[in-house]
């Protein structure tokens, strides 16, 4: 992409990623794994935190390949020919790991997949007899999980779905606006302010939760900050991790045509309501609908969604509605 408004390395967010990832030669074999999406495109809005578990905790490069064998829910992690076991080292290295990455203010890990330190799922687990399954954690995405359970995480692959790309994005950007927030001070007024500008966006994501949320705004006053924070936060990232789809999204975008209830012209009505259909059976992308709500929305200058995140929640060269 050319032309694109990249920000400065203090306004990026903090992206914890696998090293190969971003073409770093510390695979076993002596290689890497590059994704030219992370690197290239989604790179120029992220600083990112490399980790590799396998050179971390002291292995070379090259080094003889390692597999997980055992039981799926706690296997060990061995060497593929000579069968050494390095489970305790690298459990050690993990659990001091995540703790410094505490540290980091990550909004979120793209993991390597496949890999038995850093595959999220569906890892091959060995049994005593040789035979693979894929039912395992990486022992380093586990640990990291353990310790953020609601941390946006992703791995390489997956991102190549254009929702769950879409979802996993819009999830680190919200991340950083909430902990934006926080940095300007945990006031009511500035939980009002939030909730306010992201209501639709956690509509699109779970009716239940988005009450929930409001719930806790209405009654801020009858809270400890540090409980109303925390247990906003925590609903917060729950509603963000259910999936939104073209039935939420089309609900949420119906909800947008009521703020022009008093201003849309028939024909313009018209139009909105077939464009939120075709996309609702998956005809067109979100991002045609979307469009129109925003030309609506600077045509007559609709004060309400003109702050909602929902119509502009991540940069628009990154083209994540295009194609879901």
């Amino acid at each position: 992409m050319t032309d694109v408004a990249v920000p400065p390395v203090s306004e990026r967010i903090r992206l914890g990623v696998s090293s190969c990832l971003l073409g770093e030669k510390v695979r076993y074999d002596g290689g890497h794994k590059l994704d030219h999406f992370l690197r290239d495109t989604l790179g120029q809005y992220m600083e990112y935190v490399p980790v590799c578990p396998e050179v971390e905790c002291g292995l070379p490069v090259p080094r003889e390949a390692m597999r997980l064998v055992g039981d799926p829910e706690s296997p060990r992690l061995v060497t593929s020919r000579s069968g050494v076991d390095l489970t305790d080292r690298m459990l050690d290295w993990a659990r001091e790991r995540v703790e410094r990455l505490a540290d980091e203010d990550l909004c979120g890990f793209v993991f390597k997949s496949g890999s038995p330190s850093s595959g999220m799922e569906r890892v091959k687990v060995y049994s005593p007899e040789g035979m693979p399954s894929k039912t395992g954690v990486g022992l380093f995405a586990r640990a990291f999980r353990d310790r953020f359970p609601l941390l946006p995480v992703e791995e390489e692959g997956r991102l190549n779905d254009a929702r769950l790309r879409e979802n996993f994005i819009e999830r680190l950007f919200t991340l950083r606006r909430w902990r934006e927030m926080l940095a300007r001070g945990k006031t009511r007024g500035n939980l009002v302010d939030f909730h306010t500008r992201e209501k639709l966006l956690f509509l699109s994501h779970s009716t239940e939760l988005y009450r929930a949320l409001g719930r806790w705004v209405a009654h801020a006053k009858e809270h400890g900050t540090e409980e109303l924070f925390a247990e906003y936060q925590r609903l917060l990232l729950e509603a963000l991790q259910l999936k939104a789809t073209p039935k939420k999204n089309a609900n949420v975008l119906q909800h947008c045509l009521g703020y022009f209830k008093n201003v849309l012209n028939p024909d313009e009505k018209q139009e909105l309501l077939e464009v939120i259909d075709r996309y609702r059976t998956e005809l067109i992308p979100l991002i045609v609908p979307v469009t129109l709500v925003n030309h609506y929305v600077r045509k007559y200058d609709e004060p309400y969604l003109r702050l909602q995140t929902y119509l502009n929640p991540h940069p628009a060269e990154l083209r994540l509605r295009n194609h879901v």
